[in-house]
C-alpha cells in the first residue's frame, strides 16, 4: 500500500524559484520552465492581437473592446491554483481590475498555448476544472502543429465550436467581430 500523498500547499509553490511557472491542481504540485520560442511567440501573437482590440472599453473608435485580457494571470478555482497563458473577463463581469495578486473571479476566455510537455497537463487535468468552474470559452493552441481549437462551454460541457489551422484568417469565439492572421503565431519554417 502506498503512503498517502501530502497535498500540496501555496507555500510549496511559491518556494519554487522564480524560472518556473507553478500550478496545483487536484492537490498536486505542477512545475513547469518557462516556454520555449514556439510557445512564446504564440502567447505574445494572441495576447497581441487581442490586446489592442479587446482590453478597452466597449465600442471604442478602432475596435470592439469590452474585456480585460491578462498574460499568465494566477487564477484560484476553488482550491485549484492555475497559469493559463492568457485569460479575459468581460468588462461588465469585472467592471475594474481589482489589485490582487490572484484572481478569483472565474474568467470568461483562457488560453492555453500546449507544449510537448504541457499539453496532457492543459487537456486531462485543466480542461475539466475551466468546464466545472464556468469558463465559457476555452482556446488550445499548438505551437508545433500550428492549430487553434476553440472551445464553448455547453450544459457544463465542452463543444467544439471551431478548428482552425496554419494561415487561416480566423474569427474565434468569443473575439469573432475580429479576424486574425494566425500565421503570425507561428513561427517559420
Amino acid at each position: 500500500m502506498e503512503p498517502a500523498r501530502r497535498r500540496a500547499t501555496y507555500d510549496d509553490l511559491i518556494a519554487l524559484p522564480e524560472y518556473m511557472v507553478g500550478e496545483i491542481i487536484d492537490g498536486e504540485l505542477y512545475a513547469s520552465p518557462r516556454p520555449a520560442s514556439p510557445h512564446a511567440l504564440a502567447a505574445s501573437g494572441i495576447g497581441s492581437d487581442l490586446f489592442g482590440r479587446f482590453n478597452r472599453p466597449t465600442n471604442g473608435p478602432d475596435a470592439p473592446g469590452g474585456w480585460w485580457i491578462l498574460d499568465e494571470p494566477e487564477l484560484h478555482l476553488g482550491s485549484e491554483v492555475m497559469v493559463p497563458d492568457l485569460a479575459g473577463w468581460r468588462r461588465e463581469c469585472m467592471p475594474r481590475i481589482p489589485d490582487v495578486a490572484y484572481f478569483e473571479l472565474v474568467p470568461d476566455w483562457v488560453c492555453e498555448v500546449v507544449s510537448p510537455r504541457t499539453g496532457i497537463l492543459d487537456r486531462r487535468r485543466k480542461m475539466p476544472i475551466y468546464a466545472r468552474e464556468g469558463v465559457s470559452h476555452l482556446w488550445i493552441v499548438d505551437p508545433i502543429l500550428k492549430t487553434l481549437e476553440v472551445y464553448r462551454l455547453e450544459s457544463g460541457r465542452w463543444v467544439v465550436a471551431s478548428t482552425h489551422g496554419g494561415d487561416d484568417l480566423v474569427r474565434a469565439e468569443p473575439f469573432e467581430a475580429v479576424a486574425f492572421e494566425i500565421v503570425r503565431w507561428w513561427l517559420e519554417g
